[in-house]
This record gives structure tokens, C-alpha cells and sequence, in this order.
């Protein structure tokens, strides 16, 4: 049996995979453990570690009570990593997937998890070197974590085209606002949770699953949203990592109030036919961003995406009130009626050097040096 941990309700965390670029044509580099002994040399309290490749590093943040604690928090994290890795001369980077890097050249890092994930999936392993944000909600009980997660299904499309930062793979622009979601999809268990009602019925799901033997643990699952019950939270899984530190709060801050006003209004419309349209939905935002187009089944209905998160925004008034992230609330809006997105902001570099080892170079000292407002 799954226990679910209960946590206080409506509390925040994030965790951000970041590239380790060289500094000579930031292509990535297996700088992981270096940048890891020097970082612990210093007590810092940190959640820092490594990822299933060497050129990648992973943060996590405490859990929170709102946005403006967690930037603060995040730019903490940043000054450490920005003084090791420049010790190293190794530059960082968000985004969602590095623009030019090819997957066999990479390393697994030496984990026991990740030895075994390569060797059950292959080259999918290293096809795996891409970068995403996730963000926890704390939930008081597993039903409310179940019901919060298919409430927030129907708004998947919307933080996949805030956080696109993946227009580039394997040196081509891929036509998508996020590429990186097509190596998530690769996984047998990617994709949606089922449509169980209730914690009960999830274990139960959970345990025919172990007893097949096909999942040993939560983690198994690379789904888009996943309970977690050892955290007491509900885990959004599918926003690419973004190039700065802000957007990452500001995505948490959405997150936040749907959240609530999912569990203030006691919402259990949980049903199959809602799924219908999901995959449909979400390829439309990977694709074209603000401009994709979303269909609602039950309405028989088509909508702008960028329409549809205008809508969804103007309705959170209240939520953003009860929670004080009015000023997050507004930014997101702005975002939204500018159609402003990572990946509109490094096919403008590339259009204008012609370079993707320029656009890297870019997005490194953005994310390293960049405003943090």
C-alpha cells in the first residue's frame, strides 16, 4: 500500500534540471561531479544534485507558502552554483532541451537508478538529456490529491506554452515551441494518470501494476502529472525549465491558484471522456505555443489556447487575492496578451547570429546573470 504523507494544503515547491555547458562553444559537458564536490565543499543546505546524465545538475527548492519566498530562495541556489561553476569555468543554462548536443555522446551518471533505467529503456536513457521544471502542491489528504490532479489536466496546455524553451534538438529547429516533450513521450508510462476516483482506487491500480511487474515505485511513472505521496503533493511534471529564475515562480504561482480554487470548491468531475481531447490539446500548445488551438469535447468546441489562458486568468481574480499573488496573477497576463515565450526569444538570437553556439552562450548568461525581475 501507498501511504500518502498529508502536507499542508496549497504549499509550494519546484525543482529545475539545468544544462553544464564548457564555455568554449557551450556544448554540454560532463561537469556534474566536479561542480558537485566543489558546491559541497561549503555548508549550504541546499537541495543540489545530479541527474540521469553528466551534463546535467538538478535544484530543489524548500517547500513554501507562496512565490516571493521562493524567488528568494532560487536566487540563493543561483549564487552558489554561479560562484562554483565559474571556479570550473563551466557555464549553466535553463531551457528545455540543449539546441545542438547529440544523445550519444552523453554519459549516465554512476546511480543505481539511473544504470537501471538505461538498461531497461536503451538509448531512450540518454535521449533523455533534456530539462524540465516541476512543481509540487502540497494536498491535505490522497483523494484531494487525486481529484487536484485531473482537475489540473485541463489546464496542462496552458503551462506548457508559458514555460516553451525547446525549439532547437539536435542542431535543427524542430518547428515546435517545446521539443522536449517528444522524448517524455517515448516512455511506455508517459502520458496521463488513470481515471481512478479515490487514493483507494489508486493503490489498488498501483498494486495490479507492481504485481505485473511493471512499476516497483512512483517513479516509474513519467507521467504529466503524478501524485506523490511520500511528499504529500501533486507533482506538474510538464514544463520545460525556463531561462530565468522568475518564470519558475510565477508558473508555481498559477499552479497554486487552481489548486485552490480546485479544492475550495470541492471539484470531483472526474470522468474518462474528459481525456478525449488530451493528447490532442497538448500537441497543439508543444507545437504552436499561444497560438495552438484547444477543443473541448463535452462542449463540442474549438479555442484559442491564448484565449482560453486570458479566460482562465481573468477568473482567478479571487484566488489570487485569497493568496496574495495579485502582482504574479498580472504578470502571467502580460505574458500572455505579448504571446511572450522562451522559444520566440532564442529563434530571435539565432535569427540574428545564425549561431546556435551563440544561442547558448545567450541563454547561459541569462540565466546565470540575468534581471531578477
Amino acid at each position: 500500500m501507498l501511504e500518502f504523507n498529508n502536507s499542508t494544503p496549497l504549499t509550494l515547491g519546484v525543482e529545475l534540471e539545468l544544462m553544464i555547458v564548457n564555455r568554449r562553444d557551450y556544448n554540454l559537458t560532463r561537469g556534474s561531479d566536479d561542480l558537485l564536490l566543489l558546491i559541497d565543499r561549503q555548508p549550504h543546505g541546499y537541495d543540489i544534485k545530479p541527474e540521469i546524465t553528466q551534463g546535467m545538475i538538478e535544484i530543489g527548492t524548500a517547500i513554501h507558502q507562496g512565490s516571493d519566498t521562493m524567488l528568494q530562495e532560487l536566487q540563493g541556489i543561483r549564487a552558489l552554483l554561479v560562484s562554483s561553476a565559474q571556479k570550473l569555468n563551466l557555464g549553466l543554462a535553463g531551457g528545455g532541451s540543449h539546441p545542438f548536443q547529440h544523445w550519444s555522446e552523453q554519459q549516465i551518471y554512476p546511480k543505481e537508478r539511473y544504470q537501471l533505467v538505461s538498461e531497461l529503456y536503451g538509448y531512450l536513457a540518454k535521449q533523455f538529456t533534456v530539462y524540465g521544471q516541476h512543481i509540487h502542491i502540497g494536498c491535505p489528504d490522497g483523494d484531494a490529491a487525486i481529484r487536484l490532479s485531473h482537475y489540473l489536466a485541463r489546464y496542462i496546455p496552458h503551462f506548457i506554452a508559458l514555460s516553451a524553451s525547446s525549439p532547437f534538438y539536435q542542431g535543427m529547429d524542430t518547428l515546435f515551441q517545446t521539443s522536449r516533450l517528444t522524448s517524455v513521450n517515448a516512455f511506455p508510462l508517459s502520458g496521463c494518470m488513470p481515471c481512478v476516483e479515490n487514493w483507494t482506487q489508486f493503490n489498488e491500480y498501483f498494486q495490479h501494476m507492481a504485481g505485473l511487474g511493471i512499476v516497483a515505485s512512483m517513479k516509474d511513472f513519467y507521467w504529466d502529472i503524478r501524485p506523490k505521496p511520500e511528499y504529500g503533493t501533486v507533482e506538474i511534471r510538464i514544463c520545460d525549465t525556463p531561462l530565468d529564475i522568475v518564470t519558475p515562480t510565477l508558473l508555481a504561482a498559477y499552479a497554486q491558484m487552481l489548486a485552490h480554487r480546485c479544492l475550495e470548491d470541492g471539484w470531483h468531475d472526474i470522468q474518462a471522456a474528459h481525456y478525449h481531447t488530451y493528447n490532442y490539446n497538448r500537441f497543439q500548445a508543444c507545437r504552436f505555443g499561444f497560438d495552438g488551438v484547444l477543443v473541448d469535447g463535452a462542449a463540442r468546441q474549438q479555442t484559442g489556447l491564448q484565449e482560453d489562458l486570458l479566460s482562465t486568468l481573468n477568473a482567478l481574480q479571487p484566488q489570487a487575492r485569497a493568496l496574495n499573488c495579485e502582482k504574479e496573477l498580472s504578470l502571467l497576463r502580460e505574458r500572455a496578451l505579448k504571446r511572450q515565450s522562451d522559444s520566440q526569444w532564442l529563434r530571435a538570437i539565432y535569427r540574428a547570429s545564425g549561431s546556435l553556439s551563440e544561442v547558448v552562450r545567450r541563454q547561459s548568461e541569462h540565466w546565470m546573470y540575468g534581471s531578477n525581475a
